[in-house]
């Protein structure tokens, strides 16, 4: 199986790294080459408006576009699992996982972004922002999406090669799930989904859904999971397998009290 997340908006490159920690390189680099040129064509204000950023926001991002080099290094950047900073990677806690754990992950789980296409967790990542759902022009087309194409889900079925059952487990949101052809991926696709009682009924609420998608993964690599059935296994903060509100390609969990 292979997991899929989506990125976040919030990096850290200021936490310590562990000891010793390996990398590897993104994948899709001429295509990252690229789209950094594009940006780098954006004025401030344009990139404001594009992003829907403040002007703070937008110039921090134009001087990183302006400072992305195609030389990665420890000091401009980090690996993708460790620079990321939002809801889901505050469920993942990937600065705890141990070294084991990262290996297994490298084979198993895969974040979408919009500059880089698909990030390994060990890949080394310099810092950006570009949304999945950016209405970014470029020769491909008018977005992101017609800018991938098939690509994203071309690499996913290479990583899923020679295995009897290829699953996707879907834990990114739809924003980012839409960049994977559906009609090119050759895998079966399993989603997650979280739900929270709210009075009679339960709920998706967003945070805890994110957080709960950064659950799973940290639970699927303690477990090693390689099948859907594994995954009915998951019990962190409290969230329990339901049955009967779940079919075999849509797995839903529930629970009763935030954790």
């Amino acid at each position: 199986m292979l997991f899929l997340l989506s990125p976040a908006k919030s990096l850290d490159y200021e936490s310590p790294l562990p000891a010793s920690l390996p990398h590897t390189l993104p994948q899709f680099m001429p295509q990252t080459r690229a789209l950094i040129a594009t940006l780098r064509e954006k004025s401030p204000q344009q990139v404001a408006k594009l992003m829907q950023l403040s002007d703070a926001l937008a110039a921090l991002n134009v001087a990183r576009y302006a400072a992305f080099s195609p030389r990665f290094t420890k000091a401009n950047a980090r690996q993708a699992v460790l620079a990321f900073n939002g809801d889901v990677y505050e469920g993942l806690q990937a600065g705890t996982l141990s070294q084991e754990d990262l290996q297994w992950a490298q084979a198993h789980v895969a974040i979408l972004s919009g500059l880089y296409g698909v990030l390994r967790p060990l890949d080394w990542m310099q810092p950006y922002r570009l949304e999945m759902g950016t209405r970014l022009a470029t020769d491909q087309g008018d977005n992101l999406y017609q800018f991938w194409g098939a690509r994203i889900a071309q690499y996913l079925n290479q990583q899923l090669a020679g295995k009897s059952e290829p699953v996707i487990v879907n834990l990114a949101s739809q924003e980012y799930f839409k960049s994977v052809d559906r009609k090119v991926l050759a895998a079966r696709v399993v989603e997650c989904v979280f739900e929270d009682r709210k009075g009679a009924d339960y709920k998706i609420i967003s945070f805890y859904a994110k957080r709960a998608r950064g659950l799973m993964a940290r639970w699927a690599i303690a477990q090693r999971a390689e099948t859907p059935r594994q995954l009915q296994g998951f019990d962190s903060a409290g969230y329990a397998f339901s049955a009967k509100a779940s079919t075999p390609d849509r797995l839903v969990f529930r629970r009763e009290h935030a954790a």
